[in-house]
Order: C-alpha cells, then sequence, then structure tokens
C-alpha cells in the first residue's frame, strides 16, 4: 500500500509498500545485535490503524485554517486528513472539529511572530470502549467560541466524551501546556486492558498501540513469576496497568510516578476495578527504593526512552529485588542497564520484544533479570557515572535520543556539534575531548537560535536543567 502523506515529506512511517513480515524480519536484526539470545520478537496480525491517538498541528493556508503534521526536518506543516497507522475513527472526529474551528474565524498559532490562538489538536480515542477526548492546545489563555464548539463537536460526534482546552503560551516547541480547562462533557475517558478498566486524561501516558500493549503487559506479568507472597514496586507506573495487573498475583503493589496526573488516574481505576492490595504514590521512584517500610521483592520498571538514571540504579541495586521486570523502548539503553544491573549481581534471564510501532524502526522490549543466587547474602558495586560513561546530566539521554525528540516534537535537524553547544551554555559539562575543534584556529558552525530553542526544550524534557 502506498502512502500519499510520504510523497509529501511524512517521516513517520517507512516501506508501507513492503510485506509486514519482511520490514518485521528487518527490525529484529539489529536487536538481536545486542540481545542474540532473545525470543522471536512479537509482530501485529493487524499492523495499520494501530495508532489510538492522533496529534495534528494547526497552520494557516490560502484556503484558510488546516491541520497537519510537520514534514521532516522543517517547521512546514503538511496537511493531513487520513494517516494509514492513525485510528480511523480519531481521524474522522479530527476532521470534523477541523471543519468546526474553521467556521470560528480563528487563526492558526504562528510560532515566527507569536501570534494566533490555535496550536495542536489531540483527539485520544479507547480501543476497548471507543470514547473519545478531544483536547485543543491554543497560544493564548482567550478560546473565543470555545465552549460553543465544545458543545457542537459533541452533538456531531457522540462519542466524543469531552473537550478540553490546553493552554500553552510559552516559546516552546513542546506540545500541552501547564494549564487546562474542560470546554465541554469530562476531561478523561476509559478504556479496557488486560480486563481492567483503565483512567485516561489528555496528559497520560499510555502505550500507543492497545492491541500490542496488552501483549506486552502479560509477558512482563508471566515473566514475574508472581506469587501472594510477593511485595511488588511498580516503578514509572503511569496510569498504574502494569502495578493493577500485578496486583491479581501478588500479595502487595505500589505504584510510584511523579506525573500527578496519572498517579490521579491510576488511584481512580484501582477503586473502579476494586483492588484493594495497591497504593500510587506521586514520588521519585529512588526514595521508594529506599522506603524500609515497603521492601520489594519484584520491580518492575518501564522508564523513558533515555533509560534509568544512575541514582535509580544504584538504588534498585541496594533495593536487591530477587526479580526486576525491565520494559523498555529503547534497545540501546536497556542494553547499557542491562550491563551495570548484571554487575550488581544479576542475570538476563529472557528478552522479549514486542511490535508496538508496526512499519517504523521503534521496538518495545521486556526481559526479567534475576538475582544470582551466590550474590544474595552480600553484593557492594559501586554504580557511578563513570561506569555509564556519562555525566549525570548526560545520563538522562544520549545524543541521538535528543536528536529524535527534536525531530518529533519540532521537526528539526540538530546536529551533534549543537546539541554540545546547547549543553555547554545550560551549564552541563561535556566530557573530555568530546567534539573539541581540532585546532585553536579551527571555526565552528554556531547553533541556530530556532535549533537552540528547539534542545532546550528537549532538555527540559529529559531532566537535564
Amino acid at each position: 500500500m502506498k502512502c500519499p502523506l510520504a510523497e509529501k515529506g511524512c517521516g513517520g512511517c517507512r516501506e508501507l509498500t513492503r510485506m509486514y513480515g519482511d520490514v518485521l524480519h528487518e527490525k529484529d536484526a539489529p536487536f538481536r545485535a545486542l540481545f542474540p539470545d532473545a525470543l522471536p520478537i512479537l509482530g501485529m496480525a493487524e499492523p495499520r490503524a494501530y495508532r489510538n491517538k492522533v496529534l495534528r498541528t494547526f497552520a494557516n493556508g490560502k484556503s484558510g485554517l488546516y491541520h497537519g503534521i510537520y514534514r521532516a526536518g522543517t517547521h512546514q506543516v503538511i496537511s493531513v486528513r487520513r494517516c494509514l497507522m492513525e485510528n480511523e475513527r480519531a481521524n474522522e472526529i479530527a476532521n470534523i472539529a477541523l471543519s468546526l474551528l474553521a467556521e470560528t474565524g480563528l487563526s492558526a498559532y504562528r510560532e515566527d511572530f507569536h501570534r494566533g490562538i490555535l496550536r495542536h489538536m489531540q483527539v485520544r480515542r479507547a480501543h476497548s470502549t471507543g470514547q473519545a477526548l478531544v483536547t485543543i492546545v491554543t497560544g493564548t489563555a482567550d478560546f473565543p467560541g470555545g465552549e460553543a464548539f465544545a458543545r457542537r463537536l459533541m452533538a456531531r460526534c457522540p462519542d466524543v466524551r469531552g473537550v478540553t482546552q490546553s493552554i500553552n503560551d510559552r516559546d516552546t516547541s513542546a506540545v500541552m501546556g501547564f494549564r487546562s480547562r474542560v470546554l465541554a462533557g469530562r476531561d478523561e475517558i476509559w478504556d479496557e486492558l488486560g480486563g481492567l478498566k483503565v483512567c485516561l486524561t489528555a496528559r497520560s501516558f499510555y502505550q500507543i498501540n492497545t492491541v500490542q500493549a496488552e501483549k506486552l503487559y502479560q509477558r512482563a506479568i508471566d515473566l514475574a513469576q508472581l506469587t501472594p507472597g510477593d511485595r511488588v514496586l511498580d516503578a514509572y507506573c503511569g496510569v498504574g496497568l502494569i502495578g493493577m495487573l500485578a496486583a491479581r498475583r501478588a500479595g502487595q503493589v505500589r505504584g510510584v510516578e511523579l506525573v500527578r496526573d496519572a498517579v490521579a488516574c491510576a488511584r481512580t481505576a484501582a477503586r473502579v476495578n476494586r483492588i484493594s492490595n495497591i497504593d500510587f504514590i506521586c514520588a521519585d521512584a529512588v526514595n521508594a527504593l529506599r522506603d524500609d517500610d515497603f521492601v520489594p521483592t519484584v520491580v518492575f520498571v518501564d522508564p523513558p526512552r533515555a533509560g534509568c538514571d544512575a541514582r535509580f540504579l544504584r538504588s534498585l541495586s541496594q533495593a536487591a529485588p530477587e526479580r526486576i521486570v525491565y520494559v523498555s523502548c529503547c534497545p540501546e539503553t536497556l542494553r547499557r542497564d542491562v550491563d551495570i544491573l548484571r554487575k550488581a549481581g544479576y542475570a538476563l534471564q529472557s528478552a522479549q520484544p514486542v511490535d508496538l510501532f508496526p512499519y517504523t524502526a521503534h521496538t518495545e522490549t521486556v526481559c526479567l533479570l534475576s538475582k544470582l543466587s551466590d550474590a544474595k547474602h552480600h553484593v557492594e558495586v559501586e554504580l557511578n557515572l563513570d561506569e555509564m560513561d556519562l555525566t549525570s546530566a548526560e545520563s538522562k539521554a544520549t545524543y541521538d535520543e535528543i536528536k529524535a525528540y527534536v525531530r518529533e516534537h519540532a521537526g528539526l535537524n540538530v546536529s551533534k556539534l549543537y546539541i554540545a553547544q546547547t549543553k555547554r551554555k545550560c551549564g552541563i559539562i561535556e566530557r573530555e575531548n568530546y567534539n573539541l575543534p581540532k585546532s585553536e584556529d579551527s571555526k565552528q558552525p554556531q547553533c541556530p537560535p530556532e535549533k537552540e530553542a528547539a534542545i532546550k526544550d528537549a532538555l527540559k524534557r529529559f531532566g537535564m536543567i
């Protein structure tokens, strides 16, 4: 199948004209280079229309308001009416919302002049229930006709349970703002996964591919080999799915998450699902591991692409759980962290790749690490940043991850040199001899302001500044 968006410059997916099995096989090869003993990758029966969230950027055109995505490597918005990877109904809702917004006469936000109102639109659709939540991101708190638009959209689309406004008046490439309000309906929807009801808001982290996520989480639970005597810590728990699944088999479960909205959703879902042996706290996972009142026998870890930082790995090794189940969206940082945990007395027992993102280069992985029997009594390991070959700030994200983030969220391609220059301006010390000029007289190109701003946004996202 040929995708018309590819001809316009969309860089989201690849090789849709090829057989999925062939693309999947090619994806498996580089993963196996990192994990030679990994199980075969779990593919998808229907590898299209799997994305449960639609994200659009507004722009002003000759014919008026339109929405789409950034052309790869630019800030030019290409019109998108349908994406083959996105849920078809979510696409329809996005197009209906666009037509209603166009009737308001409101203009798209201009990044170059910092004027306009409409910045982005997110449509989140629950896979099992069909409920949808629409969020309009505006460049100002003022949204003339916002409530009327929301009511009209919900009248046209009964499956839309709520319309919210996210206010992002910052000079940033980040999509969502820090302030929000409900325009109509509710600010949450419900989905079902693994027999559990899941509460979702506009900002909730939720795997983009619900069908494959269910396979991933079930594999994680199976690998954990849980018993009623186990105490489970679900680090980076998000909306609490893994923890609630684990609570069916374990004695006591605690979920830890820094995002307050996610914690609120997790607590609500636990009540609705009548799970009494789980609690959720809004805290740093490092502090949770140091809590003497809750010493876990099993720890689930599901960090961002940057992987676990050195502080967390050090605390994890000191807590010394019997088993660690690590869920990762980046094989390279997973390999790094597994090697560090191996030095702390753990053995990699199993690695299972899952294709959560068909027709892309990305792979999700779940693996099991078990405490070695001869290391149970005492293991003294110094997990320092030198071992990771990273500085404290650098441990949050690699250069490639920063580049990928900027490309995805800002539509810009940035070099490692530009990243290094920006990091130095932010007070992040570079490793010796990294990207230094070959001579004192050597002149290096300087990072343009637009790219510097996008890189700074990425550094903030990864907690580096």
